[in-house]
């Protein structure tokens, strides 16, 4: 843990610090190896918090992102349960950063206690398996709406860089032809229509994660990928065609509407200029 109770204010872990657990009230003593990142043990019992996993550098790294009152902040469920989460904003959206891999279970188990929960995802795990492709129009737009992309995957060079069929010529031959169940026609490349494409861009793109950690794929909570860089990866479906993209957020931008919007599920969907 980052932060024990001292005199009743949250604290930093110290040389020699003793605390309290902000959620189980048991005493904790401060680790300070000079190996080791410092933070606070429980003295005599184990983690109260059976979701809480070893925190790594990254996990510091994002807590600090944040106003001290919003990192490890206790949850209380409408049945009296409990949990900590790792950062809950002042808006009630609640940030849970994951490092290791996780079951179904208990990430369903997660996702129906917090609800207005996102997920960031350390990408440094699995980053050689996730390949990122052609960008796409947003799926709003007006370009989009007659398109159905060729699902890219690795070594499969044609539609990595873009390929795609029209919803309009598929009615030609069968009008009650839908974007969900087109499976062939004449095949488009994107480089007819790339400077349309980059018109309405938005961030999205195809991408392939080989061997993925497939509970990420059902969550029902937004997922964001760290990978490092100034940008957050998140997970999308693109359309009613089903397929998965991802969409570049800046992790400022991630930042700034976590602080302000209410629902987990509106971060990075208003676009407005952020402050200096």
């Amino acid at each position: 843990m980052q932060l024990a109770l001292i005199n009743g204010n949250p604290r930093e872990a110290f040389p020699n610090g003793r605390g309290q657990c902000p959620q189980c009230g048991s005493e904790m003593v401060a680790k300070c190896g000079s190996r080791k990142m410092h933070h606070w043990a429980h003295h005599r019992t184990k983690n109260c918090d059976p979701w809480w996993e070893n925190e790594t550098q990254w996990h510091r790294e994002w807590k600090n992102l944040y106003p001290i009152s919003c990192r490890e902040v206790s949850h209380t469920a409408k049945d009296g349960e409990i949990h900590r989460a790792d950062l809950k904003t002042p808006t009630g959206i609640v940030i849970e950063l994951q490092h290791s891999a996780m079951s179904d279970d208990e990430r369903i188990s997660r996702e129906d206690f917090y609800q207005n929960l996102v997920w960031v995802l350390d990408g440094s795990v699995f980053a050689k398996n996730f390949d990122i492709y052609h960008m796409l129009p947003a799926p709003d737009s007006i370009i989009a709406q007659d398109i159905v992309w060729s699902r890219a995957k690795r070594h499969m060079d044609g539609s990595n860089r873009g390929l795609f069929f029209r919803v309009s010529e598929a009615r030609e031959e069968d009008p009650m032809v839908t974007k969900a169940t087109v499976r062939g026609g004449w095949i488009h490349s994107l480089r007819d229509i790339e400077a349309e494409v980059a018109l309405f861009y938005r961030g999205h793109h195809q991408y392939d994660w080989v061997r993925p950690r497939k509970t990420w794929l059902e969550a029902k909570c937004p997922v964001y990928i760290d990978f490092g860089d100034e940008h957050l990866v998140k997970l999308c479906t693109y359309d009613e065609s089903g397929l998965q993209c991802i969409q570049f957020v800046a992790k400022r931008k991630f930042l700034h509407d976590s602080m302000h919007e209410k629902h987990a599920e509106n971060i990075a969907t208003n676009f407005y200029s952020l402050p200096g």
